[in-house]
């Protein structure tokens, strides 16, 4: 391959590029100080090395082809263009939306040989803007279930041991940023599926408001919808960069479409002082929670109160079971819609987990009287929240109840001694923003071992992805500063 002229590295080996955060790996290659052929090396390495203990990405493309679509990157820096602000980014779509030219298995034998022939629009976005596609992100199937394994695939293994589970659904891009496999990565969220793994591997994910990013055909009859697309990143920039893409911002926005770092930091400075913030805890244990998780939690409120911010511990009023039965109504009745098919087959039906076929029977008998309570519960709902949102600038609650569980284990069937009635129901704290048309963000902990890893979400008001990114950065500056140092 032929060898393009740079101007001095500013990393003297590959292993050090892969760690780099992905602001400064744009800046490095936008001012050819990196080229894109020596960023997809190092990240193919890092896979080679890395991904067999972890099953993190799957159906990689060949390692040549990527890398001749890496030297094309180049060329087109030294010509003096660039694509935007992912420009030779290796990416791997999560495998449940298409991918032109790849192979979307939704993580089903159904779909096993199932080769796309057009991108969804949060993926053209990423390509347009200069991403590279090397493979695919592992998913649960159907992207059903917390826990990201399928028995086209197999188990995705957690990013800080390989006998946890990765969390799910978007298991895959969260370990695959927590290894440093790619510089950020893609995800989509119903049911917590960016908060969960994102709190089972240390990193952070961005469930996006509603319509933000184009999600695909989406079924009306629920609106706004409950699935949405978002980032996940070990940083808060760097999840503002894939945001602004995935997004598509305009210019005008604080999110900048240039290839300067200070795009993604400076607006996500900002003073807290007298914000005001309320704390759910476990909703007065209507919400089971390991042993263990709540205090885990609860030792991140010290630091948003070190930012200035008013932390009140508060429940609002409202009938929960009744918003958790509304819920898997409105789920199961999406589900059986856009899968009806597979109901319907006989050979499809065979290859289907238990529990998809669960979800897809209770939608098929779903009547419009029931889905008109689970609407109206569901619009009694957000209606709370705004009223929340009128007394409170943000609301904290865990992003999980649950510990990284047992790799083998395909759900938590009890937690603190309390059975869970359902496949999902372990993800309850998870439906609070879905029902509610509102972004989350979940963030790390401090405070635990690498075997009990644990997550905050962070929500606001709709369209509040700024202030939700700002509160996540100053916190997350403020959490790293009270890390005990590394010994050595």
């Amino acid at each position: 391959m032929e060898n393009l002229p740079l101007k001095p590295s500013v990393v003297n080996d590959f292993s050090g590029i892969v760690t780099m955060d992905a602001v400064s790996l744009m800046e490095a290659i936008h001012k050819r100080t990196l080229s894109c052929v020596e960023v997809m090396q190092a990240f193919l390495d890092r896979i080679d090395n890395c991904n067999e203990q972890h099953n993190a990405l799957v159906a990689l493309e060949d390692p040549d082809c990527v890398l001749k679509q890496a030297q094309e990157k180049d060329q087109q820096l030294l010509r003096g263009e660039t694509c935007g602000l992912m420009h030779g980014f290796p990416q791997a779509p999560k495998d449940l939306m298409p991918v032109k030219g790849m192979l979307t298995t939704r993580g089903s034998l159904v779909y096993r040989a199932n080769i796309t022939n057009n991108d969804a629009v949060a993926f053209a976005r990423m390509r347009e803007a200069g991403a590279v596609f090397i493979g695919r992100s592992n998913t649960p199937e159907l992207g059903l279930g917390g826990h990201t394994y399928n028995r086209v695939n197999g188990i995705t293994r957690n990013a800080h041991d390989t006998a946890l589970s990765a969390g799910g659904s978007s298991g895959g891009s969260a370990v695959a940023v927590a290894r440093c496999m790619l510089p950020v990565a893609d995800g989509s969220d119903t049911m917590g599926s960016l908060r969960t793994p994102a709190a089972f591997n240390g990193v952070f994910g961005l469930r996006t408001t509603p319509e933000l990013i184009p999600h695909g055909i989406q079924d009306k009859s629920v609106w706004p919808v409950l699935g949405v697309c978002g980032p996940m990143a070990r940083t808060v920039p760097d999840l503002a960069l894939l945001l602004s893409v995935q997004a598509n911002f305009p210019a005008s926005l604080p999110f900048s479409r240039n290839a300067q770092a200070s795009t993604f930091i400076k607006p996500l400075q900002r003073d807290f002082k007298g914000v005001k913030v309320a704390w759910l805890g476990d909703l007065a244990n209507r919400i089971p929670m390991d042993p263990g998780m709540l205090q885990a939690c609860e030792s991140a409120m010290p630091l948003f109160q070190d930012l200035g911010c008013h932390l009140n511990a508060t429940v609002p009023a409202f009938d929960y079971e009744a918003l958790w039965e509304s819920w898997i109504t409105l789920r199961s009745f999406l589900l059986y819609r856009a899968n009806a098919s597979i109901l319907h087959d006989p050979a499809q039906w065979a290859l289907t987990k238990p529990e998809a076929q669960w979800e897809l029977q209770r939608g098929m008998h779903i009547n419009d009287t029931q889905l008109k309570f689970a609407l109206h519960v569901r619009d009694a709902w957000r209606s709370t929240l705004d009223t929340t949102f009128s007394d409170y600038d943000f609301i904290l609650l865990p992003a999980v109840q649950v510990f990284p569980f047992a790799v083998e284990q395909n759900w938590p069937k009890l937690i603190a001694g309390q059975h869970m009635d359902t496949y999902h129901r372990w993800m309850q704290v998870s439906i609070f923003a879905s029902m509610g048309g509102v972004p989350a963000l979940s963030v790390p902990v401090n405070g635990h071992s690498r075997t009990r890893m644990a997550g905050l979400q962070i929500l606001a008001r709709p369209h509040a992805e700024l202030s939700l990114l700002q509160l996540g950065f100053a916190y997350d500056e403020a959490r790293r500063f009270s890390m005990p140092p590394r010994m050595g």
